[in-house]
């Protein structure tokens, strides 16, 4: 039997993990050009409050990086092209006119034409290009490789208020009130507890409605989950969002949440062995895709994240999961001359980034792979009632 943890994770090599993991270049990019939008975006938006979307006053818009970026699970395409990487970078505009269910009808398809007016003259200063057939966002496409999404939100402004109050109170502990409060206004976002009372959001979509949306909600359960499970969970999962990459070219497999989801809800840290910690997750992940994928602390529950698959797909991408989680067995399951038909296994399921290193791999024992099957479920034994005597 093997170990095959360091072909994964190694804290002095350059393995899987390091492989499609973003480069520090590509965030940089990423990073500088959500910064353009969003230093584009603030004086033009708060111009135009007033003269386009009817507001009495002007007001500022805030900004939020979400998606995998905000759980930190952003992986390489495994193709390109098709697959690229991208940002999400949510736009939140504070409303004082709070009508039944959210802002006024009228201003969603007004705040969307805006929004996407504005990007318009960036992108034709930048060279970018913008797309214009999502329904709930705007995506910029800054190059080859990567894309920008960018959702559009709206908050009752007096959420706002008591939000930037209550933080420059906080900082006022260390800092001068005065500072605080210019400080608390200039900087990009509110910290995550902020943001955990901000709790009435609507998104704008093109059509021109208002949805109820709350886009840190998955974020919180997500890294309550790393705390409650360890780094490693993060890591299953960004090696799970690259089997899916490698297998869905096209990109119509699972969505990057609903693996993310499905491995949480069943996980169990496996000490110093990735290997042991992605069969496992393969193997609950094989069981949830089946069906439908539902969080009670998420949406109420009410959401199914599996709803991108229909009934084939689901079986499909069930079938491929469950024999994701054999072949790593079966690799681990080889002899210790065996290393190198090892790899060829995992690389089979995760691709070609995993390294051809057969110094990589250890002999196992054994004990560490007991604990990851599941005990069977057994019937109790029939007793027959008898008489002492």
């Amino acid at each position: 039997m093997l170990k095959l943890n360091r072909l994964l994770f190694a804290t002095a090599e350059e393995v899987f993990i390091d492989c499609i993991k973003p480069t520090n270049d590509q965030r940089e990019v990423l990073f500088n050009a959500k910064n353009e939008i969003r230093d584009h975006l603030r004086p033009r938006i708060r111009e135009a409050t007033i003269k386009v979307l009817g507001m009495d006053k002007a007001v500022t818009p805030r900004f939020r990086t979400q998606g995998s970026w905000s759980y930190k699970t952003c992986v390489q395409p495994a193709w390109h092209p098709p697959q690229e990487m991208d940002w999400d970078f949510g736009v939140y505009l504070p409303v004082s006119v709070w009508e039944d269910g959210g802002p006024p009808h009228a201003m969603a398809k007004l705040y969307f034409k805006l929004v996407e007016g504005l990007l318009q003259g960036l992108c034709n200063e930048k060279g970018w290009k913008l797309f214009s057939g999502k329904d709930t966002c705007i995506r910029v496409q800054i190059n080859a490789w990567a894309h920008i999404d960018i959702p559009l939100y709206a908050a009752p402004e007096a959420q706002f208020v008591q939000i930037v109050e209550k933080g420059a109170f906080d900082a006022a502990r260390t800092l001068d009130a005065r500072e605080a409060l210019v400080a608390n206004f200039v900087e990009e976002d509110f910290t995550l507890q902020q943001w955990e009372d901000m709790v009435d959001i609507m998104m704008a979509t093109r059509a021109g409605d208002w949805k109820q949306s709350d886009p840190e909600e998955v974020s919180r359960w997500f890294l309550d989950r790393i705390e409650e499970h360890t780094e490693q969970l993060r890591r299953v999962c960004r090696y799970l969002k690259a089997w899916r990459d490698l297998h869905w070219k096209a990109g119509d497999g699972p969505t990057s949440v609903c693996i993310m989801i499905a491995a949480a809800q069943t996980f169990e840290p496996q000490r110093g062995r990735d290997d042991l910690a992605l069969e496992r997750a393969a193997r609950a992940l094989a069981t949830a895709l089946k069906g439908n994928v539902h969080e009670p602390a998420i949406a109420d529950g009410k959401e199914d994240f599996n709803k991108r698959l229909d009934a084939d797909g689901r079986q499909e991408a069930s079938a491929r999961a469950a024999t994701l989680a054999s072949q790593i067995q079966a690799a681990r399951l080889k002899a210790s001359y065996l290393a190198g038909d090892a790899i060829d296994i995992l690389r089979g399921q995760l691709g070609g980034r995993v390294p051809y290193r057969t110094d990589l791999v250890e002999p196992d024992g054994g004990e560490d792979a007991v604990r990851v099957v599941g005990a069977d479920r057994v019937s109790r034994p029939v007793v027959k009632s008898t008489s002492a005597g």
